[in-house]
């Protein structure tokens, strides 16, 4: 089981990898492909996901297996992304 830190983590690289698909017109990502490119454990990552879901970050699409199939930012996801990169720049 992953740590608050890590959970946090996941969950922050999560909305950055849908962040820049959005921004490179890819309005969703697969959950498949989340899991590989991020390397976040299935498990976790369906963690994540449900998490930032209840939050109305994102939607998802699960899988029969309780796993995410497709994963896009919601306009309030979308929002504290652009929030973030603000306060960046």
């Amino acid at each position: 089981m992953a740590t608050l830190h890590e959970r946090q983590e996941y969950r922050m690289r999560i909305m950055k990898t849908l962040y820049a698909a959005m921004e490179a017109n890819r309005p969703s990502v697969a959950g498949a492909k989340l899991r590989n490119e991020l390397g976040i454990p299935e498990p976790d990552l369906a963690t994540a996901c449900t998490y930032l879901a209840g939050e109305g970050m994102l939607l998802v699409d699960w899988t029969t297996h309780n796993t995410p199939a497709t994963v896009t930012l919601t306009h309030q996801g979308i929002r504290l992304m652009e929030a973030e990169e603000e306060g960046r720049g």
